[in-house]
């Protein structure tokens, strides 16, 4: 076993070869959005997250469903078809599944992927000196919270779906295309911006400066804030980490809600060489990918966080 449990990592990675690793992980929720063919495509593209997350390629897929009995069937075959899409866009074999009875529709894949056992992207290896890119916008928990409440408008739920339809695939392309000195990486899910940050930071042993002006922010996401469409776990993200967190003067009450914002199918946060951010950000940008440099690595210090204007 070469990544567990220990830094809180994206997936386990298992060595079965010299230059052959598995990537294997493991992920599926609830519906965020009417539509089960959209639905579908978050889960995969969720699912499959995580094996780009450690710089992996995805090679198969096993499907996990829970569907009510008395539920039409057209709904799960909708949900399941848009999986299938994602799956197909990634390279990645759905090679069989599992489903059971459940009263709450539930869905999405285990995943194992193939990476060069030389080549993982853990949480642990930050360094001093590096830059932050961050490749997708944040916002889509308080937009779900909207759409939920039935109070988004369709601007937001375009921006936020757009997002979370989006596969990862394009950016670990881009950084395995060049020997790019990338040191740690991870993706932002359900812990926020700043939950994430803050695993690698405590792997690494190192301290992260961020500037919340930089931090990209999906379409109606501060709308969403002002309004209180506020999720249960961006709460319980801020109660944990904001712990570890100081705000300098300036950055809005709103931005640093939105750094714990629970996210779907997030982009990844990189650490990557300080020479190396310009040229790796220009080729992410060709290649489609909209990454923004947040901020930087620096040596360890309190606060864990830094976050400035």
């Amino acid at each position: 076993m070469l990544v567990g449990f220990d830094h809180a990592d994206d997936a386990g990675v298992y060595q079965i070869a010299p230059d052959i690793a598995l990537v294997q992980t493991v992920d599926f929720f609830t519906p965020i959005v009417d539509d089960p063919y959209t639905f579908g495509q978050i889960a995969a593209t969720n699912s499959l997250s995580d094996v780009y997350a450690m710089g992996g390629r995805p090679l198969t897929s096993l499907a996990l469903v829970c569907f009510p009995e008395k539920a039409d069937l057209e709904i799960l075959e909708r949900i399941l078809a848009g999986g299938l899409s994602k799956m197909m866009e990634a390279g990645c074999t759905v090679i069989g599944g599992h489903s059971i009875r459940d009263e709450e529709t539930k869905f999405g894949y285990s995943v194992t992927g193939l990476i060069d056992p030389k080549k993982v992207l853990a949480n642990s290896g930050a360094r001093a000196g590096d830059a932050l890119l961050l490749t997708k916008a944040i916002g889509t928990g308080v937009i779900s919270t909207a759409i939920k409440k039935e109070k988004a408008k369709s601007a937001w739920v375009d921006a936020a779906v757009a997002s979370m339809t989006t596969l990862n695939k394009r950016a670990a392309d881009v950084l395995g295309s060049k020997p790019y000195r990338v040191h740690a990486m991870t993706d932002i899910t359900g812990f926020g911006l700043i939950g994430h940050a803050r695993e690698i930071a405590l792997a690494s042993n190192v301290s992260f400066r961020i500037s919340a002006s930089r931090v990209p922010l999906l379409e109606g996401a501060l709308e969403c804030v002002r309004a209180g469409y506020i999720p249960g776990g961006l709460k319980a993200n801020r109660d944990f980490a904001e712990c570890v967190v100081h705000y300098e003067d300036g950055v809005p009450e709103e931005v640093r809600t939105l750094l714990f914002d629970p996210q779907t199918a997030g982009g990844l946060l990189i650490a990557v060489a300080a020479d190396d951010v310009e040229q790796l950000a220009r080729a992410l940008t060709t290649a489609g990918v909209a990454a923004v440099n947040i901020g930087q690595v620096i040596p360890a210090t309190g606060p864990l966080i830094n976050v400035g204007t």
